[in-house]
């Protein structure tokens, strides 16, 4: 098992993870952004289809934990077509702005490197400004933009590839 700035690193689900990322997204999103609990089911149906197709060899958690509690998540989806797609970036706000986030991102490349994917996206919303300026820094290029008003808020939803 790995450190990365005191917290534990791991990348193998175990029992009760799902249901704590789902729980932190809420909790965050619900604080920062002012989603209501809708957020957290979606997160929640986007948790059990990333489960349900879920290949260890294929795909990738980043779980990071704080005495057993997860304080940070990242996953590598495997998608159609041999390209992956980046979920689930969380952390917790007091480890925020450590560099911890930066760390992720590279073990990220470094692993769909290694599998040999040929692309990469990754789906936000508006007001993610320091998420949207750290895919950036990684290679993601802003692809294309499009409103919607999921969970009653309007959002603009913006899709971002890796450039190859």
């Amino acid at each position: 098992m790995r450190e990365i700035q005191g917290l534990k690193l791991r990348h193998d689900l175990n029992p009760g993870d799902l249901g704590q990322v789902a729980s932190l997204h809420g909790r965050l999103y619900a604080e920062e952004h002012d989603l209501a609990i809708g957020f957290e089911a979606y997160v929640m149906e986007c948790l059990i289809e990333f489960f349900s197709q879920y290949d260890k060899n294929k795909d990738r958690v980043w779980i990071l934990e704080n005495e057993s509690r997860i304080v940070g998540f990242l996953a590598l989806m495997h998608r159609p077509n041999h390209t992956a797609q980046l979920r689930f970036l969380l952390l917790e706000k007091e480890y925020r702005g450590k560099g911890i986030s930066n760390t992720l991102m590279q073990d990220w490349l470094d692993y769909y490197h290694s599998k040999g994917y040929r692309g990469a996206y990754l789906y936000t919303t508006s007001g993610q400004d320091p998420a949207m300026s750290l895919y950036e820094k990684y290679g993601f290029v802003k692809q294309s933009t499009i409103h919607s008003k999921y969970f009653n808020v309007p959002l603009l939803e913006i899709l971002f590839r890796l450039k190859n």
